[in-house]
């Protein structure tokens, strides 16, 4: 009998802490999440910022919240990420410093279960 960690992604699931990977899997949940909006041909790079660029809502970030945990398991707490940031960071918050803070957690969790 096989059990996973609470934390842990999806049995099968691979997850790799580099930074492109992350920004691959961070944008395919973006485009996910403003499928009902439409990208308008808005190219998501590390400089793209959720609400000035892509004018995300509170609730669009909890389903990106939704997903990021979903793919990568708890580790990758983004309510707690938000909590720590001052309200002008969390406006000018951008698709990179998201993907950092994926890949840190990643870091993190790989060593605790080395």
């Amino acid at each position: 009998m096989t059990t996973t960690r609470p934390n842990a992604p999806a049995p099968g699931v691979s997850v790799r802490a580099d930074e492109s990977a992350v920004l691959t899997d961070l944008t395919g949940m973006i485009e996910k999440v403003m499928g009902e909006y439409g990208l308008d041909d808005t190219e998501i790079t590390a400089e793209t910022r959720f609400g000035r660029d892509l004018e995300l809502e509170s609730i669009d970030l909890v389903t990106l919240a939704g997903l990021l945990e979903e793919r990568y398991g708890r580790s990758v707490n983004f309510a707690e990420f938000v909590a720590s940031m001052e309200l002008e960071e969390i406006i000018e918050l951008s698709v990179g410093r998201l993907v950092a803070h994926v890949c840190r957690c990643l870091r993190a969790e790989g060593q605790a279960g080395a």
